[in-house]
C-alpha cells in the first residue's frame, strides 16, 4: 500500500496547452470527434472511488476520480458494430487496448480529477483513463486519441510481454 500515487511513465512528462490540445476519437464511428478540453469538461461528470493496483506489486486504496464515463464516449462516437477493441494513444507515445466489451463497465471513465484536485499532469493531466479493474498501465495517461478497431492492436507494454488481460485479482501480469 502507498499514501502518494507513484510516478510512473516512460520518463516524460508531456506539456499540456490547453489552446491546442485535442482529444481525438477514431477508428470503426459513425461520428469521429475532436474534442477541445473544455468541450471534454463539459460532457457529464461522474465521480468513482476506486483502488488503484500497479504491476510492480503495489496499491493506493480509495482514489476518488472524477471525470466523463467512458460510455458517453461510446454513446457520442456512435460505433459502427464490428467493433471489439479499443486504442488509446498517448501524447507521450504510449499505447495500450482492451477488449470494448472491458470498458463498458460502469466505473471506467476519462479523468481530468484526483481526490478532488485537478490532475496533475505527472499522473496523466490533463486527461488520463481510469479502468479499475486493471493494473495501471491500463489506464493510459495523457490520452489523446481513442481508436475503436475490429482487431487487437498490441500496446507499448504487451509487446514487451505485460499480460494483455491485466487482471490484478488473478495477478495476471506478464504472457504466458
Amino acid at each position: 500500500m502507498t499514501g502518494k500515487l507513484p510516478r510512473l511513465d516512460l520518463g516524460v512528462v508531456p506539456k499540456f496547452n490547453e489552446g491546442t490540445w485535442r482529444l481525438r476519437i477514431e477508428g470503426f464511428v459513425e461520428k469521429p470527434l475532436k474534442l477541445t478540453f473544455a468541450e471534454v469538461l463539459k460532457l457529464p461528470r461522474m465521480s468513482e472511488t476506486a483502488d488503484f493496483h500497479c504491476v510492480t506489486g503495489w496499491s493506493r486504496l480509495d482514489n476518488k476520480w472524477d471525470g466523463v464515463l467512458f460510455q458517453t464516449v461510446v454513446d457520442a462516437a456512435k460505433l459502427k458494430p464490428e467493433v471489439r477493441f479499443v486504442t488509446f494513444e498517448c501524447s507521450d507515445g504510449y499505447t495500450t487496448s482492451l477488449p470494448l466489451a472491458d470498458l463498458l463497465a460502469g466505473n471506467v471513465m476519462l479523468a481530468y480529477m484526483l481526490d478532488g484536485q485537478t490532475l496533475e499532469a505527472k499522473h496523466g493531466g490533463p486527461l488520463r483513463m481510469v479502468i479499475p479493474d486493471k493494473y495501471g498501465y491500463k489506464s493510459a495517461k495523457w490520452v489523446e486519441t481513442i481508436r475503436f478497431t475490429i482487431d487487437e492492436e498490441v500496446g507499448y507494454w504487451e509487446q514487451r510481454g505485460y499480460s494483455d488481460t491485466a487482471d490484478p485479482w488473478t495477478e495476471d501480469r506478464y504472457s504466458r
